[in-house]
């Protein structure tokens, strides 16, 4: 069996240029892939696309690409906690793509899945279909979405093996498998780096022939995107 692992970010990150378009997994600030991003922080890449379903925050996640100006064009769905992606679109320094939740997940599947383009009722009608093939089916109208296609996927993982299998945890499951395979080169980190073998078969969510380079990560800081405590009468 293949082994996958690599020593560490700097080599799982090989091979990344400006211009390249990057899938980064993770719901909110959960299931993030914390290294990998400080890695493209440091690497200093600029003009690149990436598809996410948020931004981050203003100074974590994908924030800290946006406050360094890397991010040429935002594909994502959810936007709404980062006031520096808000100036930036708004000046018209970044260029923005809204998606669906529902479609930017499953045009991550359908490029995993090696499937070009589907259908979808998610948008019609509205600006999301602009420019798009339209058919009806059953009755209903559907737009065409095509799958996504990317030069690097990062994804992060609770637990790993030498060989790529991944097991996720909790809300981290929403975007990161998804994004597995679905680009040229899938880099996933991972929480717990084990050998192959180590992994229950029946718990594995994503087998190893989606994940080109593994490594275990670093000092995962797991912020809370919004944080609600009970006031004390």
């Amino acid at each position: 069996m293949i082994n996958k692992t690599v020593l560490n970010v700097s080599e799982a990150c090989k091979g990344v240029k400006d211009g390249m378009t990057f899938m980064l997994g993770g719901f909110g600030l959960s299931g993030i892939p914390e290294n990998s991003i400080a890695e493209l922080v440091r690497l200093n890449v600029k003009g690149v696309t990436c598809i996410s379903n948020n931004a981050g925050v203003d100074n974590f996640g994908l924030g800290q690409l946006l406050q360094k100006h890397q991010i040429k064009k935002m594909i994502s769905s959810y936007v709404g906690e980062n006031a520096e992606f808000e100036r930036q679109m708004l000046s018209g320094e970044l260029e923005v793509e809204l998606i669906p939740q529902g479609t930017l997940a499953q045009r991550c599947l359908a490029a995993q899945s090696g499937i070009p383009a589907f259908y979808t009722p998610a948008g019609y009608g509205t600006e999301v279909a602009e420019g798009k093939e339209s058919r009806e089916f059953n009755g209903k109208m559907h737009i065409m979405e095509k799958a996504f296609k990317a030069d690097f996927a990062f994804v992060k993982a609770w637990k790993g093996d030498a060989a790529g299998n991944l097991i996720f945890k909790g809300t981290a499951r929403n975007f990161n498998p998804n994004m597995c395979g679905a680009a040229a080169i899938t880099v996933a980190e991972v929480e717990e780096l084990v050998p192959v073998g180590s992994l229950d078969p029946n718990q594995i969510h994503i087998p190893g022939i989606f994940v080109q380079r593994i490594f275990k990560g670093e000092a995962y800081e797991k912020r809370i995107e919004q944080l609600t405590v009970r006031k004390r009468n």
